[in-house]
């Protein structure tokens, strides 16, 4: 059986780029760490990339979300410098347009042993809930987590409603 740990989103543009916050850049050392373990205890580590192209001010999230971010290829859509080192270990790095990745889910749907997934990451309102959620519908049997000390929001409140609804979820927040 595999455990799966899904970093979402820790890129540039949210930790201390365009969309960055002192809680983003906080929550680093506790994310690294948090890979570190996983690795150690045998996880399997996926990571999302929020994937935009030059034309995102143009796009339905650009005109509602108007700051240009994660823009394929820049430095704000790279993974930050702290976990790089971590991509070559992931089984699979989903690089999505939008909040939550149906590949994602589909990818986990299609492995035979999922034992249990854990999600961390940015930002807990709008990605890291898209995705938990969207892992929960594609494994509705297979216990999911977010861990609260790894994930961060746009603002500490909407982190905490976003963790709240994702307990109501039947998400267990660690």
């Amino acid at each position: 059986m595999s455990r799966y740990l899904i970093v979402v989103d820790m890129q540039k543009d949210f930790v201390d780029g365009a969309l960055g916050t002192k809680e983003a850049v906080g929550i680093v050392p506790a994310v690294k760490a948090r890979i570190e373990k996983a690795l150690a205890d045998g996880e399997k580590i996926i990571f999302t990339r929020d994937t935009h192209r030059e034309n995102y001010l143009e796009t339905q999230e650009g005109k509602n979300l108007p700051v240009e971010h994660c823009i394929k290829g820049t430095e704000g859509w790279r993974i930050i410098p702290e976990l790089r080192a971590f991509e070559e270990q992931a089984v699979h790095i989903f690089d999505k347009p939008t909040f939550g990745s149906r590949k994602l889910g589909k990818f986990l749907k299609k492995q035979e042993d999922v034992e249990s997934v854990t999600v961390i990451g940015l930002c807990t309102d709008i990605c890291v809930i898209s995705n938990a959620l969207l892992v929960k519908a594609f494994l509705p049997e297979v216990p999911i987590a977010v861990e609260a000390a790894c994930c961060a929001g746009v603002t500490p409140a909407s982190h905490e409603t976003a963790l709240a609804a994702m307990k109501s979820c039947q998400i267990e927040i660690k």
